[in-house]
């Protein structure tokens, strides 16, 4: 942890609530909100719901009425029920970063003009176009969807980036378009989403030249597609583009209108190695020690918080507080209980701080937030959880 860790405040603020528990320093958070639009440079930030999962969070980035402010306009939100809920809480701009096929999802949004109107699909085939309209069930409704356009790098049979999207020529994309009219669906935005840029760190040499030969690649191919989709849609209201990690790689691009970030305003252990921004934790776990099986070692409640990915050591929760303490690498974090080495002066009672590999995914494990102001004043706040939702 750095000289500004706000886990000193955050432990004094919440000494008398039993752990576990997940606390989030307010103004770390604000100061990540103030970096994110800073570092965007008058481009409009999404704020990515998945890596959020709490709306008292996302209000206190973009407002009560969770639209737009100081810098950030709109969510792009990670489930169609998600976004109809978040819709029905004030919403109005909601782009889904991902293709959906809830029917009857859908079917809600066909039946309500301020869903039609607020909420924007993610499409890449021809056959979610067909899936939607049959669970619209009607040709006069007008969905608007967005493009999702392959942005990985690809060097002769090489991929190097993450599998999304078929669509990645300039042809792929203008026939996709013009399918969507000819379905009558409103074509109203391309998105690139970057992941071997936004969601890789700056660790090794190998990794920054993946990323600068990245950048050159989709910048050009974004141009190309972006003109070909035009040419068949006409002018288009988003070109989305990049992630916490990719931002100035995003906003270089005059092309692009916005761009996503959610995980950087929690800042998880993943984007501790990055080079485009100082990394300010704002959001932390405690668990209480149970026992102590030898001199060395405390045992914690539960902890075993995998963060998705590639299983590994990088997808594991990290102990940060008290200095010092590591899982044992037989054991590892576990389903009720988590061994810490280093442990010496940790009486049972006491409490472990560690942090999470994601952002939002910590949500899924807790109902509520307690968040925390410099004067150590506390609120407890539902996550998505909390409220009684679980989006997948």
């Amino acid at each position: 942890m750095t000289e500004t860790s706000p886990i000193a405040g955050l432990h004094a603020a919440t000494a008398e609530l039993d752990p576990p528990l997940v606390a989030l320093d307010l103004p770390t958070l604000r100061r990540n909100a103030a970096d994110l639009v800073l570092r965007a440079n008058g481009v409009p930030v999404r704020v990515a719901s998945k890596s959020v999962r709490c709306r008292a969070v996302l209000a206190e980035v973009l407002g009560d009425g969770l639209t737009a402010a100081d810098g950030f306009a709109g969510i792009m939100a990670y489930s169609l029920r998600e976004a109809i809920w978040l819709v029905r809480c004030g919403a109005r701009d909601i782009l889904l970063g991902y293709p959906t096929v809830d029917r009857s999802a859908l079917a809600e949004l066909a039946t309500d003009d301020t869903l039609l109107e607020s909420i924007t699909l993610m499409v890449d085939d021809v056959a979610q176009l067909d899936l939607i309209r049959a669970a619209v069930g009607t040709d006069r409704v007008r969905p608007r969807v967005c493009l999702d356009v392959d942005a990985a790098l690809r060097i002769g049979s090489l991929h190097l980036g993450v599998r999304r999207s078929p669509v990645r020529s300039p042809d792929q994309a203008a026939a996709l378009a013009k399918s969507a009219q000819h379905k009558n669906f409103a074509v109203v935005g391309v998105m690139t989403y970057e992941a071997q840029i936004a969601g890789l760190p700056d660790s090794s040499g190998a990794l920054r030249l993946v990323k600068r030969l990245s950048a050159a690649q989709i910048v050009r191919r974004r141009g190309a597609v972006l003109d070909a989709v035009v040419s068949v849609a006409g002018g288009l209201e988003i070109v989305n583009s990049g992630g916490t990690g990719s931002i100035e790689v995003s906003i270089a691009d005059p092309n692009v209108t916005e761009v996503s970030a959610g995980s950087g305003l929690y800042v998880p252990t993943l984007f501790d190695q990055y080079r485009s921004f100082t990394p300010r934790p704002a959001v932390f776990f405690a668990l209480p020690v149970l026992r102590r099986p030898s001199p060395r070692i405390a045992t914690v409640f539960a902890g075993g918080y995998i963060a998705s990915g590639p299983a590994g050591r990088s997808r594991v929760p990290k102990p940060v507080w008290p200095k010092g303490l590591k899982l044992l690498g037989a054991e590892g974090a576990g389903e009720v209980q988590t061994p810490l080495d280093g442990a010496a002066r940790l009486p049972v009672g006491d409490r472990v701080w560690l942090r999470h590999a994601k952002a939002g995914e910590l949500c899924e494990r807790f109902d509520t937030v307690h968040l925390v102001d410099a004067d150590g004043s506390r609120v407890a706040v539902p996550t998505y959880r909390g409220e009684g939702f679980c989006f997948g």
